[in-house]
């Protein structure tokens, strides 16, 4: 089988043509595939597919084999790589993915995507729907004990749900100890990926992301989605931010004419392979 490398500031996936190629178990071929030093080595497996109500559809599996719904810096990858490889000549591609309808807009440069922006949609605030187990109409600023700490939340799902923890410095957070504890907290019922966010100004955010079934990566582009909504609610950003992770930097918009958010970024191809199993 045939695959791709590629990464979006780091967040890298194994890419699998799925207009070529067939994948009978993509959670067990994710497991295999995203392991260190045994396999490729990877944050998770994404599948391009074909679909009936946009351009091309996507499947997303975290490295421990669980399917996500969506994953902004792997769109934008499907972005470069369906231009690059000739299966599309148009620079607006529709992508339904699991978090639903996302558009993109390729930014060429010599025959090839340099960037890709991507409307993210609105942001999803109702805890029923991200979902977590709390009250009220949303939660931001809800105080919740996590491993013996009170950590002040705000919860927000960009087609995947997230947990945006404001702090001092993300640096200095233990993401190994508190990742997996918010990751697996009860409130969150389908789990949830967390943002530990510094405000640098109100047009400059940092963030180190734990995901959910990957631990942490070196960039989330629906977190940093996630996030900037949750600085603009509490006060403490304007709607358009540079956000810097630990693998690059994000340009995001939170549109006040259609309540959209949009992020813009690099996509960058590492190799092709052929995965001949186990």
């Amino acid at each position: 089988m045939r695959f791709t490398k590629m990464h979006g500031i780091g967040n890298d996936y194994i890419y699998v043509n799925c207009f070529e190629e067939t994948v009978r178990d993509p959670s067990a071929l994710a497991r295999a595939m995203s392991r260190q030093h045994f396999g490729v080595g990877s944050d998770g497996l994404i599948l391009i597919c074909p679909s009936d109500v946009a351009d091309f559809a996507m499947k997303m599996y975290n490295s421990d084999g669980s399917e996500s719904e969506m994953c902004g810096n792997g769109v934008r990858c499907i972005g470069k790589y369906v231009y690059d490889r000739g299966l599309t000549k148009k620079t607006s591609v529709s992508l339904m993915t699991g978090g639903g309808l996302k558009q993109l807009e390729l930014r060429v440069s010599d025959g090839k995507v340099s960037s890709v922006r991507v409307d993210m949609g609105t942001p999803e605030l109702s805890p029923r729907l991200i979902p977590v187990s709390l009250p009220g109409e949303t939660v931001m600023g809800h105080r919740l004990d996590v491993g013996g700490v009170n950590y002040q939340i705000h919860c927000v799902s960009m087609g995947n749900p997230h947990c945006v923890v404001f702090v001092k410095d993300p640096d200095a957070m233990d993401l190994t100890t508190v990742g997996p504890l918010f990751e697996q907290h009860p409130v969150f019922p389908r789990r949830t990926n967390t943002e530990f966010v510094q405000v640098v100004s109100r047009e400059h955010l940092r963030m180190r992301v734990w995901e959910r079934g990957a631990g942490e990566t070196l960039a989330c582009g629906t977190g940093a989605c996630a996030s900037l909504v949750a600085a603009v609610l509490t006060g403490q950003a304007d709607r358009c931010v540079t956000m810097d992770l630990v693998g690059g930097q994000l340009q995001l918009t939170w549109s006040p004419e259609d309540n959209h958010v949009y992020q813009e970024g690099p996509a960058a191809f590492v190799f092709d392979g052929e995965w001949l199993g186990e």
